[in-house]
Order: C-alpha cells, then sequence, then structure tokens
C-alpha cells in the first residue's frame, strides 16, 4: 500500500514556501525589510536574500525528485506484496539501483544499498553548503559593519558636540549594517538547514526502506516477470 508520505512531499515543500513567504510578507508590511534595505549599505543583506531564493528554488527542485524516487519505491513495494515480480528496471534512481541488483551476482545488497543513500545524501550536499555560506555571508556583513562604525573614530580633532553627534550619527550606521546583516544570515541559513533536514529525513527513510526491501524479497527484485520463479 503506498504510504501518503511517497506522494505529498512536493506538497510539504510548498507548504513550508508558503509558511516562509507569509513570513516575510508580514516583515515587509510592517516596514521591517525596508528598514533592513535601506539601513544596509553594504547591499549583503540583499546578496543573502537572493541566494536564499535561488538555494530554495533548488530545494523544491531536489524535493520533486526525492518524491518521484518514493513513488517509484512504492509502487515497487506494491508489487512484491502482491507477490508479483518487480518488472522492467524502473526510471531514476531506484530504477538504477534495481538494474545494479540484478547485475550483482551475490546477494548481500548492502554495498548498494550503501552506495544508494550516499547518492541520494550527495545530492543535498550543495544546499548544505549554501546554509553554511549564508552564515559566513552574515559574519563578513558584521565585519564590515563594524568597520564602517569604527571609521568616523579617525576623523575625530577635537571634542565638540556637533562633531561627536556627526561621530554618533556615523557609527549608528555601521552598527545598522553589523546587525542586519547577521539577522539575515542567521535567519536564512536556520530556515535552509530546515528545509534540507526535510529532504534529508525523506532521503533516509528512503534509503532504509529499500534496504528492507532488498534485503527481504532479493529474489522476487531480480524477477522482471512472474513466470521465471524458481
Amino acid at each position: 500500500m503506498r504510504r501518503l508520505t511517497d506522494t505529498n512531499l512536493v506538497f510539504r515543500a510548498l507548504v513550508i514556501l508558503g509558511l516562509v513567504g507569509f513570513g516575510f510578507y508580514l516583515a515587509n508590511d510592517r516596514g521591517l525589510i525596508r528598514i533592513a534595505f535601506d539601513a544596509d549599505r553594504s547591499y549583503i543583506s540583499t546578496v543573502i536574500l537572493a541566494v536564499y531564493a535561488l538555494a530554495s528554488a533548488h530545494w523544491l527542485y531536489l524535493a520533486k525528485a526525492l518524491s518521484g524516487e518514493r513513488a517509484r519505491l512504492a509502487a515497487l513495494e506494491h508489487r512484491v506484496a502482491l507477490g508479483q515480480a518487480a518488472g522492467q528496471a524502473a526510471d531514476g534512481m531506484v530504477g538504477g539501483f534495481l538494474a545494479n541488483l540484478r547485475a550483482r551476482e551475490a546477494d548481500e545488497p548492502a554495498a548498494l544499498v550503501a552506495a544508494f543513500g550516499d547518492a541520494l545524501m550527495n545530492r543535498h550536499a550543495f544546499g548544505h553548503f549554501v546554509s553554511d555560506a549564508l552564515i559566513k555571508l552574515g559574519l563578513l556583513g558584521t565585519i564590515v559593519g563594524f568597520i564602517l562604525m569604527l571609521l568616523p573614530v579617525s576623523e575625530i580633532e577635537a571634542f565638540e558636540p556637533a562633531l561627536m553627534q556627526q561621530l554618533l550619527a556615523g557609527m549608528s550606521e555601521g552598527m545598522a549594517v553589523a546587525l542586519y546583516t547577521t539577522l539575515a544570515g542567521l535567519v536564512t541559513s536556520t530556515l535552509l538547514k530546515l528545509q534540507y533536514h526535510v529532504l534529508d529525513a525523506s532521503a533516509a527513510d528512503l534509503a532504509t526502506r529499500l534496504g528492507v526491501l532488498a534485503d527481504v524479497h532479493a529474489a522476487a527484485l531480480r524477477r522482471t516477470d512472474d513466470h521465471d520463479a524458481p
């Protein structure tokens, strides 16, 4: 029987993106995003949000691909549960695993399952790299902000009230850059890590189910039709 999680991964991904988009909408409606963009003279916050948007699009594409793999495995499990042969190799990574299992002479499929799981997880490596890069961009903005904050100090020649007022204004601008870029990096990195955690959990479940199926029903998976059963 096909599991509900085999068909709703893309739906869950869209729900997550919808919630994230709604959160940004509320922040924009309150004027918070406009304040952050206006205060960030380094434009690092803009770069962070653009990178996050591109990474989320890539994440949605991976969610769609992984949903297809789960559907193929569900169909394979259904055939085996009915006592039928696996049939011809399916498309995608599940089909490649099935073809390799039939070509492998040994009965132990553990190595193939491990390779299948590694291949699934490697597809998510880019997203984890980007999530770490967003943190680094936020820290870069922090450093740039502190540099901008300390620059006016070198211009002090006399402690006059008017000069001190200008000094404090310049320092506040640098502090705003540091705080807003750090906030943007932390928020987007956390959101992206959460998104890829959903994919990692789904991929691990897929590899586990395929490993159990290959270990228990290896003979059925090697059959291409119901008439060549031993």
